[in-house]
């Protein structure tokens, strides 16, 4: 199996709707297509941004089958693409084969629906999907599928589980993890921090050994997440704490007032720059004309920071 790396920040788009609720394509490839030219480390469709839990699984093929169409045909055909599988196992099995079929390149194993049982029983969860396909996965440690660090180490060994993504926001438990993957000698094995709007806590994961995180702030706002990411990159922390401060602290203020959020926000954010996407899936809900109004100021600030600091451009 050839090793996948990720390299930069990693983007999740959504899945767009039009006005009779159907998944709209054209607009998930331009919304993909507009992102790629700021380099991405990997592209996550149908994954939790992407509303996987509201999504039937041919929905949920389309995706992968357009955002890999997208990919491949652009300037860096190699980005990895990563797709979502979880829910009850029978679907997490069809979404695991429906990927691969469509040629992603990974899964991301979400957790499984409504009961949790035992420790053995989420592992034996876990490598029924991986053995479902020919795809690496990647385990999402969140809901109800929180592992312990024995059974990482028991996952780890085998060569198809590549990472650990963390969504708890238990750094205790997340340094254990690490340090017992790591304690194996899996050197290809990667970390990342998956809590909402990870750019608020990636500078404590950074200090777990867990470089890398999702931002779903990407697919709405790419020059403010790239501004925060080159501070991080780089090391410069007062340019990071100051893109936190213009940004993301507001943001996740506003995200915090409605449960759901973490999503809701970031397509009204891209309906508010003009693209189409629609609105959200029950049961998560659209934003008031007050919140849209206050994440407007929130996404004018933030491209005065990045006015301000030199942003990048694609």
């Amino acid at each position: 199996m050839t090793p996948i790396e990720f390299h930069g920040i990693l983007f999740f788009p959504v899945t767009p709707f039009d006005d009779a609720g159907r998944v709209d394509l054209d607009v998930l490839a331009a919304h993909v297509g507009s992102r790629l030219p700021f380099a991405p480390g990997g592209v996550f469709p149908a994954c939790g941004t992407g509303e996987i839990h509201a999504l039937s699984v041919a929905e949920a093929r389309s995706v992968v089958r357009t955002t890999v169409d997208v990919v491949r045909a652009s300037e860096r055909p190699g980005t990895p693409v990563v797709a979502g599988a979880g829910g009850s196992l029978g679907t997490a099995l069809e979404l695991a084969r429906a990927a691969q079929d469509e040629g992603a390149d990974a899964l991301l194993i979400l957790p499984p629906y409504l009961v949790q049982g035992p420790m053995a029983g989420t592992v034996t969860y876990v490598e029924a999907i991986a053995a479902a396909s020919d795809l690496p996965v990647i385990v999402y440690h969140r809901g109800g599928a929180r592992f312990t660090a024995d059974a990482m180490v028991q996952l780890a060994a085998n060569p198809k589980v590549i990472g650990f993504k963390d969504g708890t926001g238990d750094v205790g438990l997340a340094q254990e993890i690490a340090l017992a993957v790591r304690a194996t000698g899996r050197g290809d094995f990667q970390f990342f921090n998956g809590l909402l709007t990870a750019e608020l806590t990636q500078g404590a994961y950074r200090g777990l050994g867990m470089p890398l995180y999702s931002s779903a702030a990407f697919a709405m706002a790419p020059e403010i997440a790239l501004v925060h990411y080159r501070a991080y990159s780089e090391g410069d922390e007062e340019a990071r704490l100051a893109a936190l401060d213009a940004f993301y602290r507001p943001l996740v203020r506003l995200r915090d007032q409605t449960p759901g959020f973490g999503v809701s926000l970031i397509k009204a954010g891209l309906r508010l720059s003009g693209l189409p996407v629609g609105s959200v899936r029950p049961p998560l809900v659209d934003p008031s004309p007050a919140q849209l109004d206050e994440l407007q100021r929130i996404l004018e600030a933030g491209a005065a920071h990045v006015a301000r600091v030199g942003g990048p451009t694609p």
